[in-house]
């Protein structure tokens, strides 16, 4: 059949309307063309039946079956907010072409059949987008759908009821499906759709945050997962839902997106942190969702603001591609941002930020003028307890960065430590990403301090939150993969930060004879490698936009009293922002053993005031370690922080707090 809405070429995107919205330009009718555009790309890898979408790339690990039907739920989810938001008027074409599929998809003895949904296998993943689109869409495809179709729709989906689903997110998938078939009248299990909201329950770490399964598992899986599901729950239960459970994750949406709003940049780009960073602008799901459910602190025009932002950032750095698709990537095809379970079309999950299309024309958050973001407006320092994280922003550069001391995406022990540079590395932002080299080489030097030696690099493995309060934040590791590997060995970092800067206070205890390298942030481009400068104590890179990192080392980086030198280290096809990146670092060549003081300067920033002035920012920064252990810090604009030595050493009672967390809890 042929494509019922726009074809690929972004030229059709409507013009921007800067009166409405003087920030991005871009209103509904961008959106619902976005949409279009997206929907019409997929129709070339469509199967006859319309039932799969086999696009090209590199299959999942659940294989080239499983990927189609992803392919057809994904972007079923996208059509149906698109049908739904325009009462269905979006064409009928679109209606037909999902019909069609649904009827092909379920027919067990079809050469389109779907996977069954089994146990924690891929296919409940994507019945949870059919059932919400069904749903979504039901006065234009379930009530029209043949007896026969219909029943062969509710027995695929009736796999999840008894089925074994993995206690994560997935939990959720059970409770959308389960409430789907419940709404109707085919069967279900009332106590599975219980049991999984109960587990969500358990996941709860105040402040508005989720972590997705027990540990420290905090990342956008929060955003568009655990947030929104919850809220799509709702409304396919209807008055089959508690009020009262409603009620408190309708509360909890509204404290989340308090903070979730500052994880956006001035250019719309979202911090690049944690997995599946290929749905990109989902981010914005929650954004709408809290539109949708009344549970949102943020004026409307800050919602569009926010949301519109992110798809138009992406547009302008050709996402989708000249096919219309989105590819396996952040920007470009860039398969180190993806997973295992990551298939062709596993980015359309992207298909969540079009949530909004289900709010009518007349809402606030289409009429209403655009409002800057929170990054827009002033410098911004948040401290997050729950995830462990420090978000410092400003506005001269809308750049966002992240401070991590927590979140390192692993089970509970005994489970055993891993590195993940989506999780470990001890900042993220939204202008930069983390360099991610292939499983077998060793880990970018990027926001990182190690020990090195002559069998490898080390790496930071489970994190170990001591604090997180005010401006600064600490942890501890036990450095994985030591080389010269002696036992007791520990890397304990506090950080404090203050407008673009952040120093890191590090108490190393390692062996003689090693040596210890801190990388700062890896500055990525297409072009050409990033210019690089490097001195006594110090090293940057820059891009030619004027976007630097810049590491200088105020404490201890000195070899029998000289300052090391620093340097960079050059990468290719190593970071999702570009070909070419590079990263400044200080190495210190030999340890002497036992315990030493670290304390280094790490900056990223696209301010002019700040990178041009050099010797001010260095030599404006200072560090002093009292004779008590305690770091008194000095930033360039003046500003001081203290740091209390017992803020670097790791709790030893049975609390698991740092000493400093015990004296606000009132205990011992």
């Amino acid at each position: 059949m042929t494509a019922p809405h726009l074809s690929a070429d972004s030229s059709q995107l409507p013009l921007p309307d800067p009166s409405l919205s003087p920030l991005t330009g871009y209103t509904r009718a961008h959106w619902e063309a976005a949409a279009d555009r997206l929907l019409a790309g997929l129709l070339p890898y469509a199967s006859p039946g319309l039932a799969q979408y086999r696009l090209p790339g590199p299959a999942s690990h659940s294989g080239p079956w499983s990927d189609g039907l992803e392919g057809y739920a994904r972007s079923f989810l996208l059509a149906a907010f698109r049908i739904a938001g325009s009462d269905g008027q979006a064409g009928p074409g679109l209606i037909e072409r999902y019909a069609s599929g649904l009827a092909a998809g379920t027919d067990p003895y079809g050469d389109e059949r779907w996977p069954p949904v089994t146990d924690r296998a891929q296919p409940m993943v994507e019945a949870a987008s059919v059932a919400i689109a069904l749903h979504e869409t039901r006065p234009w495809i379930w009530d029209r759908l043949d007896d026969g179709v219909r029943q062969r729709v509710a027995d695929w989906l009736g796999g999840f009821v008894g089925a074994r689903v993995n206690d994560s997110n997935w939990r959720l998938f059970q409770v959308i499906t389960e409430e789907f078939l419940a709404s109707v009248g085919a069967p279900h299990d009332r106590a599975e759709i219980d049991a999984g909201l109960a587990r969500l329950e358990d996941w709860y770490r105040g402040g508005g945050w989720y972590t997705d399964g027990d540990g420290q598992k905090f990342d956008y899986y929060n955003a568009w997962a655990l947030h929104l599901y919850p809220v799509l729950w709702a409304r396919i239960a209807g008055s089959r839902a508690d009020s009262g459970l409603v009620a408190t994750h309708r509360a909890r949406l509204r404290e989340f997106l308090g903070t979730h709003q500052y994880f956006f940049g001035s250019d719309g780009a979202p911090v690049h942190q944690g997995r599946s960073l290929t749905y990109r602008f989902a981010t914005t799901a929650p954004l709408w969702a809290g539109a949708l459910a009344d549970a949102t602190p943020l004026p409307p025009g800050r919602t569009r603001r926010l949301a519109s932002g992110a798809l138009k950032h992406f547009a302008d750095h050709g996402v989708p591609d000249e096919q219309g698709l989105l590819s396996l990537g952040w920007y470009r095809p860039f398969l180190p941002v993806t997973q295992r379970y990551s298939g062709p079309a596993s980015p359309y999950w992207a298909s969540k930020a079009f949530l909004g299309l289900l709010l009518p024309a007349d809402h606030p958050v289409w009429t209403a003028a655009e409002e800057p973001g929170p990054v827009d407006t002033a410098d911004r320092c948040l401290a997050l307890p729950a995830p462990g994280w420090l978000l410092h922003s400003t506005a001269a550069d809308g750049i966002v960065r992240l401070v991590n001391h927590s979140s390192d995406r692993l089970p509970p022990p005994p489970a055993a430590s891993q590195d993940s540079p989506h999780y470990t590395r001890l900042a993220y932002s939204n202008a930069v990403a983390p360099e991610t080299p292939s499983a077998d080489e060793p880990p970018g030097p990027d926001n990182h301090i190690a020990l090195v030696g002559l069998s490898g690099t080390s790496r930071r493995g489970r994190i170990h939150r001591l604090y997180v309060h005010g401006r600064q934040a600490a942890s501890w590791h036990a450095p994985l993969e030591v080389p010269e590997h002696e036992p007791g060995i520990r890397m304990t970092t506090a950080s404090a930060v203050h407008g673009p800067w952040e120093v890191r206070v590090h108490r190393v205890q390692a062996p003689a004879g090693v040596g210890i390298r801190e990388g700062g942030w890896a500055v990525a481009c297409d072009s050409a490698p990033p210019t690089e400068e490097t001195g006594a104590g110090w090293a940057l890179a820059r891009r030619d936009d004027g976007l630097t990192s810049v590491l200088v080392g105020l404490l201890g980086w000195d070899d029998r009293d000289v300052p090391v030198r620093g340097s960079v280290v050059h990468a290719r096809d190593r970071n999702a922002y570009g070909r070419y990146s590079t990263t400044p670092v200080l190495t210190l060549p030999q340890h002497v053993g036992g315990t030493r003081l670290l304390v280094t300067l790490v900056v990223l920033t696209a301010d002019p005031a700040v990178y041009r002035d050099l010797q001010a920012l260095r030599s404006g920064t200072r560090a002093r370690a009292a004779a008590d252990g305690t770091v008194r810090i000095r930033f360039p604009d003046g500003a001081i922080e203290q740091m209390a030595a017992e803020a670097l050493v790791p709790p030893t009672g049975p609390s698991g707090l740092s000493a400093p967390e015990r004296r606000r809890a009132g205990r011992p």
